[in-house]
């Protein structure tokens, strides 16, 4: 049998098992809290929840590529997002406990108005709309070339299974497979592991000596994403939709363990690319290892891309069909959720068709939104509430001044890949900051 055909075989019988195991929603706490017989998640299956919803295709891949570029500080690098997971924790843990908040949306309107509300919506229906596309499009990559048959086709079938089950039982769905997916991804990776470090040639220490420790091999992306994380976890509903779901203990504990042993993952993941890297290989890390290794390593490589990609994908469908309906407040009907899911479905698979760069889903909108920053991180703080969008709308502007490379070289003060972004993130987030309080000092 090709070896397409077994990549189809995985992509169409995964989905199916998982369709058939995902519990059916009757209720709509089923449907949009994951309540199941009254029972919400526990420490362990949250913490495996929120580890496998964000260890996407797309950032699975871009570890890899950072390990290939940069050595084990690539990997280490891009892990630095996972900060983000005890920020979220943290915060949302007091803004619980202290304020008796029960949504983001729910402390936004009370603290800063219906529009600020809208405004925030609105920067997290992007994010979803990003994560359809970002995710969708590496599985294409590993049945044909873009604009290929195959490429669309693999993307078409696969969102329309994952679809599927997602629209069976909503959150409960979600969080059902993911924890199947997680065991599911630990056990590919050691396996992958197992046979990158069973090569004669390569050890431990050749991944602990690959990468230099300066801003120009790697330290300018972890800063960044430092940065990033005290603002970036707030805008993906992905995760915030599961801080409110559980106990504000077992909450807090299971976002401090995910940001720990999801760091982890991705810098053993990225030991792909540190492989790929001591072997002379080019193009995409993960792809050119699975060659190297045959058919059965491509194979396995593969089908861990699938299934990192299926859990965010159906994280997505869930979150956003929560926003509409719940938190936006249209219709908590489940057909109104269901149908919800299927719109982000349609909309968020037209970019394919556009050729969108992977990486920009993540680092972009994560400067964009470096704004919320202060608001989250001051969340008790009393202040009018134009710094809300004083600070939102400087962070906007300087993700599009990121975007258009328009960033003045003489406050760039790093050499190296990813200079630009952390200079335009360390200026954004003290320009927020400041912008936040001004009102606050000038109503003194």
């Amino acid at each position: 049998m090709e070896v397409i055909n077994w990549q189809w075989l995985l992509i169409i019988g995964s989905s199916l098992i998982l369709f058939l195991l995902s519990p059916f929603a009757k209720t709509t706490d089923a449907f949009f809290k994951a309540v199941h017989k009254r029972k919400a998640p526990n420490t362990f299956v949250l913490m495996g929840s929120l580890i496998i919803s964000w260890i996407f295709a797309k950032s699975i891949t871009n570890a890899a590529n950072l390990g290939l570029d940069f050595g084990i500080v690539g990997g280490v690098a891009y892990a630095g997002y996972y900060l983000s997971f005890a920020v979220a924790g943290l915060i949302i843990y007091k803004m619980r406990i202290v304020g008796g908040f029960k949504s983001i949306h729910e402390f936004l309107t009370s603290k800063f108005g219906r529009g600020a509300m809208a405004l925030f919506s609105t920067l997290i229906s992007i994010r979803l709309f990003n994560e359809v596309w970002s995710n969708t499009i590496v599985i294409g990559s590993y049945f044909g070339d873009i604009g290929s048959s195959n490429y669309y086709w693999a993307i078409i079938v696969f969102t329309i299974l994952t679809l599927a089950y997602a629209i069976k039982g909503g959150l409960s769905s979600s969080i059902f497979t993911d924890v199947i997916q997680m065991v599911l991804f630990s056990v590919l990776l050691i396996v992958i592991l197992w046979n990158i470090f069973s090569v004669e040639d390569f050890t431990i220490k050749d991944v602990t000596t690959s990468g230099t420790w300066t801003f120009e091999l790697g330290l300018n992306l972890f800063f960044a994403a430092i940065i990033q994380s005290f603002s970036y976890p707030f805008h993906d509903p992905v995760l915030t939709d599961r801080a409110f779901i559980s106990s504000p203990k077992v909450t807090r504990k299971s976002f401090l363990l995910a940001s720990v042993l999801g760091a982890f993952c991705i810098i053993l993941f990225s030991i792909i690319g540190v492989y790929a890297q001591n072997q002379g290989m080019q193009g995409q890390a993960a792809v050119e290892v699975g060659k190297a290794f045959g058919v059965v390593i491509l194979l396995v490589i593969n089908f861990i891309m699938i299934t990192s990609a299926a859990s965010t994908l159906d994280s997505t469908f869930s979150s956003f069909s929560k926003l509409i309906s719940v938190d936006l407040g249209f219709s908590k009907s489940l057909s109104f959720g269901r149908l919800s899911m299927a719109a982000i479905a349609v909309l968020g698979t037209l970019p394919v068709f556009l050729n969108a760069e992977i990486l920009s889903a993540t680092t972009i909108s994560g400067t964009m939104v470096i704004g919320l920053t202060p608001v989250f991180l001051f969340w008790n703080s009393n202040v009018p509430k134009v710094s809300f969008y004083l600070s939102v709308i400087a962070g906007l502007i300087f993700g599009f001044v990121l975007i258009f490379d328009i960033f003045p070289e003489v406050l760039i003060f790093t050499k190296g890949k990813y200079a630009s972004l952390f200079w335009v993130n360390v200026w954004g987030i003290l320009t927020c900051n400041i912008l936040y309080f001004i009102p606050k000092w000038i109503k003194r």
